[in-house]
This record gives C-alpha cells, sequence and structure tokens, in this order.
C-alpha cells in the first residue's frame, strides 16, 4: 500500500543573529502521522516559494500545526500574551496551504491551523477570546493549570462520523478563537460557552480542530489522522 506523504508545517523563532534562528515542530505531530501509517515531512521555510516547490508537490496531505497569533481577519488587538506570526511564517503557510489547494491535497488544521484556514476562507477571529466574550478559559496560559473542557460535536458531520460520539473531553490551549466561520466552512464542534472548537468542507477533505489531538495519543483522536491517511491514499 501507498505510504502518503504528509507535510508538516513548522515553527519559526527569531533571532537578531538569523544564523541563530530556529525553526522546530513538536515531535508529537511526527508521531501522530506515524501511528497513523503515514510518511512525516517536515516543511522547511524558504525566503522563495520555487525553493520548496519540488517537495510540495509530492505531498499527499498537509497538516497546519499550531503556532503564535493569526494577523488576518482579526477582530480586536492580540493581547500581550499572544505574539503575532512571524512574516517567515506566515509567508510559508500561505505557500503550503495555496499548493494543497491547487492540487486538492487532504487538510488538517491544529490550533493556529483551524484558526489559518478559516482566515484563508474569509472568517474573521478574536483576538482574545476570553476578554472579548466572556468566555470560560481556554489556554493554559490564563490559568495555573492545563485546561480540558467538553465539545459537543455536530451530528451529521465528518468529525462525528470520525470521533463516533456526540460529546468529549479536549484539551485547550488557544487565545484566539474564530469569531465568524468563513464562506464554504461549517462548524463541527462548540465548547459549552459557544465558542467554535471545529470546521470542515462540506466534502471533508479540509478538517480543522481547535484543540491538539496530538497530545492525546491511543485515543479517538487518533482517528482524526487516520483519517487524513485515508484521504491522501485515496485522493
Amino acid at each position: 500500500m501507498h505510504q502518503p506523504v504528509i507535510g508538516i508545517t513548522t515553527g519559526y523563532t527569531p533571532e537578531k543573529d538569523q544564523n541563530r534562528a530556529q525553526q522546530s515542530v513538536n515531535h508529537e505531530y511526527v508521531l501522530a502521522v506515524e501511528r497513523a501509517g503515514g510518511c512525516p515531512a517536515l516543511l522547511p521555510m524558504t525566503e522563495n516559494a520555487e525553493s520548496v516547490a519540488p517537495l510540495f508537490a509530492v505531498l499527499d496531505g498537509l497538516i497546519i500545526t499550531g503556532g503564535p497569533g493569526i494577523i488576518d481577519g482579526l477582530v480586536g488587538k492580540l493581547p500581550d500574551d499572544l505574539p503575532p506570526v512571524q512574516t517567515l511564517r506566515h509567508k510559508n503557510d500561505l505557500w503550503a496551504f495555496d499548493t494543497a489547494q491547487q492540487r486538492n491535497v487532504p487538510i488538517l488544521g491544529i490550533c493556529y491551523g483551524m484558526q489559518f484556514i478559516n482566515a484563508r476562507f474569509g472568517g474573521t477571529l478574536y483576538a482574545d477570546v476570553q476578554n472579548q466574550c466572556g468566555s470560560l478559559p481556554h489556554s493554559p496560559k490564563r490559568t495555573d493549570a492545563p485546561v480540558f473542557h467538553d465539545v459537543t460535536i455536530n451530528t451529521n458531520t465528518h468529525l462525528a462520523n470520525l470521533l463516533g460520539v456526540h460529546t468529549c473531553e479536549t484539551n485547550s490551549y488557544h487565545v484566539q478563537a474564530i469569531e465568524k466561520i468563513g464562506q464554504g466552512l461549517r462548524v463541527n464542534a462548540i465548547s459549552p460557552d459557544q465558542v467554535i472548537e471545529g470546521l470542515e468542507t462540506e466534502d471533508g477533505r479540509i478538517i480543522g480542530v481547535q484543540f491538539h489531538p496530538e497530545k492525546m495519543p491511543g485515543t479517538m483522536f487518533d482517528h482524526i489522522f487516520k483519517n487524513l491517511i485515508t484521504k491522501a491514499i485515496d485522493r
């Protein structure tokens, strides 16, 4: 059976001395793709799109990982504890997403990745959902302990079919949240305080979740990565 190549976007830590700048990603993303049967490929950040075009051309799927503050479609001002996305990461994420769209490959967005997808479809984002909406804390930055909460999975959605449950508990690491869903997307999950926790396209080729399934291995959330691999093989 074909082992699909799954591109994984990475984070960027700039330094005054550019030679010391770091590009990295949490290893849990790599392990999640490996467990699901895919070949993980970390995507480098380059100055020119042409440099990564040959790599993008062989990807069978794409994961847009967690990250800093989204700046497109922003409602309000980013808080002090959430820095804006770096220009280099932003343009590389755009290249990866736009190429995946052109090639019709499946996409999974996680946390920042889900918000990024929503912005690309014309949706808007709260800069600080807790302060703007009076919601419960959704980030451990605002508490003294990890944050977990229940999520309601909307029926007749691809995420519901994958997880096989109507409600479940998830982790939570986000300060921003979706204010308005993008055109062509639909909500597939919501928290008790009505924060959007997931989105998808009608055909299920694109799925986004606000929580971090890669941090919950050996649970029902593995099906999210297995679905990405299945769609990558079947495309």
